[in-house]
């Protein structure tokens, strides 16, 4: 049966998290395996040990919603490539599937690896997955049913993150065509996944769509239309959020929103407004995962200002939770093990777990008010009105 309401909206969350380790634990040990210093089961422990850690640190900090399945040994884009079975010709008699996988992301001395391209202004570079007429999709979820049971068996309040089918197939290299026109082979995985991922125990998946933040050309939100209608339409779903990360377009949301979403994260540091928000009916009766903690930069969140927006935000949605604006990868761990870092500005710096911190705040000055978290709410205000002074 489709979803008609959705669980509980959770409160608190962030959009995705950091990979390599908070001291570079799965570089190394991606590097040892590849060298033949290490094989693949110490890869896969050393893994493991980053995924737990990630869940229990964001579970201690009172998130009530953890996202799962954005780790990677080198790059969601090449994930989903996996995950749908579009992994590029050259690399296919490799038997091996992780040594598949490294040689599409690093290549070997007779295979090209993928290319790399700038991940929607970031300093973080995605590769480039490669679609031709010879591409058959299939679904092969394992990975991220794996890291769901972890987390499930944690007790973690665990949420699939998966990248949405129109960046998947906008982002990739075609040999020919609209990239788009590959939807109608797309679609139906990524409806299959959706039953997977409720079989399993997922009350909420988050599809990560950031081109939607782009101009879209009329022919495109159709096919945004149509493609969302389909997927909340799957007989059997967890709640669906999409997240619309670096940017934002008022059209796509719109579109977005009449659709059957059940939520959709929007960038208030890239774009997003209240007044866009509010002039959408639809929005009314969805969550807004409003991303308010800024996950591009080092810089410290302005409380009340971002106080400010979520209150207004109660006003005209069917519920709000504070997050992250993307994903956490694009920032350092924590200030504590950064070197070099100049120690006057450390009082106006905030990295992952800062910005874990910030949330917390956030989120419970929402639900219970300002003076639950009075303390720190006025260091952050003294921390971010004082003078930066470097002379």
């Amino acid at each position: 049966m489709t979803v008609a309401v959705p669980p509980t909206p959770f409160t608190a969350t962030v959009l995705g998290l950091p990979r390599i380790g908070p001291h570079r634990e799965l570089e190394r040990a991606v590097e040892a395996y590849r060298s033949g210093a290490a094989d693949a089961a110490e890869l896969h422990t050393t893994a493991r040990e980053l995924r737990y850690a990630h869940l229990s640190v964001l579970a201690a900090a009172g998130l009530d919603s953890i996202p799962v399945g954005t780790f990677s040994y080198r790059d969601h884009l090449l994930d989903t490539a996996v995950m749908l079975g579009a992994l590029p010709a050259r690399v296919l008699d490799i038997a091996d599937p992780l040594d598949r996988y490294f040689a599409a992301a690093q290549g070997t001395g007779t295979i090209a690896p993928l290319r790399s391209a700038q991940w929607f202004g970031t300093e973080y570079r995605h590769l480039v997955p490669e679609i031709d007429k010879q591409t058959r999709f299939s679904l092969h979820p394992q990975k991220l049913l794996a890291e769901l049971a972890e987390a499930t068996a944690l007790g973690v309040p665990a949420r699939p993150v998966v990248v949405g089918p129109l960046t998947f197939l906008t982002l990739s290299e075609h040999a020919d065509g609209d990239p788009l026109d590959r939807l109608a082979e797309v679609v139906p995985l990524y409806q299959d996944l959706l039953a997977r991922l409720a079989d399993a125990g997922a009350s909420w998946v988050q599809l990560d769509e950031p081109i939607l933040g782009t101009d879209l050309t009329t022919t495109e939100l159709a096919r945004l239309r149509s493609t969302y209608a389909a997927l909340c339409g799957t007989p059997r779903r967890p709640a669906v959020l999409v997240a619309t990360s670096f940017g934002h377009n008022d059209s796509a949301l719109a579109a977005l929103s009449d659709m059957g979403i059940d939520g959709v994260a929007l960038d208030f540091t890239a774009g997003a407004t209240l007044r866009s928000v509010a002039s959408i009916p639809a929005l009314t009766r969805k969550l807004v995962v409003a991303g308010v903690v800024d996950g591009r930069d080092t810089w410290r969140t302005d409380l009340d200002a971002a106080l400010s927006t979520l209150g207004s935000l109660l006003g005209v949605t069917g519920s709000v939770a504070v997050s992250s604006s993307c994903s956490l990868l694009h920032v350092p761990y924590a200030l504590t093990p950064a070197p070099g870092l100049d120690e006057r500005l450390r009082p106006f710096q905030a990295c992952g777990a800062e910005k874990v911190t910030e949330i917390r705040i956030l989120a419970t000055a929402l639900a219970e008010g300002t003076e639950a978290v009075a303390t720190e709410l006025r260091a952050a205000r003294e921390a971010t009105t004082q003078p930066i002074r470097l002379r």
